[in-house]
């Protein structure tokens, strides 16, 4: 147990939360940052004072389970994704976009929305009857990866 009070120089800390913090890079769980911020922060603490081990390791989790308690329960939430992409078909109905083409011989064409809807600014639709490039079409119901239109007019 004496390894516990070794000497750790603050820089020892810093190193460590920046490796940590550029591990995230390659795991894609927003954890492993925390973790380095952390350590960081305990690398600072100890650059004006000294410590224990012991107390760093301390100081180090207790940071580390705060960081990552604010972060996914107060400040992420609070930044959701506002697009559509992941979200049931129940996101793109009622959407309002304007047709790029249409043919009616086979009642298809492409309509473009201002935003991306579930990842794609540009859908296939379906449409029976008469459209003119740039007529404005709503979304009514979705079959396999073409949409279903109603006119505007």
């Amino acid at each position: 147990m004496e390894w516990l009070n070794g000497e750790i120089a603050y820089w020892h800390w810093i190193v460590v939360g920046l490796l940590l913090a550029a591990l995230e890079i390659f795991v894609p769980s927003f954890v492993i940052l925390w973790f380095g911020l952390a350590a960081i922060v305990v690398g600072l603490i100890m650059a004006v004072t000294s410590l224990s081990f012991t107390f760093q390791l301390l100081i180090w989790v207790i940071l580390s389970v705060l960081f990552a308690y604010l972060w996914h329960k107060i400040i992420s939430p609070k930044i959701l994704n506002k697009t559509f992409a992941g979200m049931s078909r129940e996101a793109i109905i009622g959407q309002t976009g304007t047709v790029l083409n249409y043919n009616a011989l086979q009642s298809r064409g492409m309509l473009r929305f201002s935003a991306p809807l579930l990842g794609n600014d540009e859908w296939e639709f379906i449409f029976e009857g008469e459209l003119q490039s740039g007529d404005r079409v709503t979304v009514i119901d979705v079959s396999g990866n073409t949409l279903i239109v109603t006119n505007n007019k």
